[in-house]
């Protein structure tokens, strides 16, 4: 079973902030990888992160068609690395899409002023530390 860490939570949450952003990368059904800067990305509950998507480009357009994403967390400073690996669900209307935006970062809700992006939330399988040690897994 997968359970954040209390360290795990306040890095991520404080991820743009610390200017650390998180990398989210994808593959289109075709296997196509790509990996982009999420500085939205949260601690959502104890065995899921998530992100406002506001570009709605190449990402969305990925995780539309093949669910598994990594998520990437790297602080050298602090010396902390992890890989959360898991399986993505777009939420574009509902609840799930509404709490994602309540908690996502100023910052970030600052450049979607009209509110036009979505909720993605990632049910993380997997965590691995840099070395390749995993870290927990469900």
């Amino acid at each position: 079973m997968i359970a954040f860490t209390e360290e795990m939570r306040h890095l991520i949450d404080s991820a743009l902030a610390n200017n650390t952003p998180c990398l989210v990368a994808t593959a289109s059904r075709a296997g196509q990888p790509s990996i982009g800067p999420k500085g939205s990305v949260m601690a959502f509950d104890r065995d899921h992160l998530a992100y406002w998507e506001r570009a709605r480009r190449g990402l969305l357009a990925d995780v539309t068609q093949n669910p598994q994403v990594c998520i990437y967390y790297g602080d050298r400073a602090a010396r902390v690395f992890w890989r959360f690996y898991g399986v993505a669900t777009v939420h574009k209307t509902g609840e799930v899409r509404e709490a994602i935006m309540a908690r996502t970062v100023t910052a970030e809700m600052d450049r979607d002023p009209e509110r036009l992006g979505y909720g993605v939330l990632v049910r993380v399988e997997k965590i691995m530390n840099l070395a390749g040690q995993v870290v927990q897994e469900r």
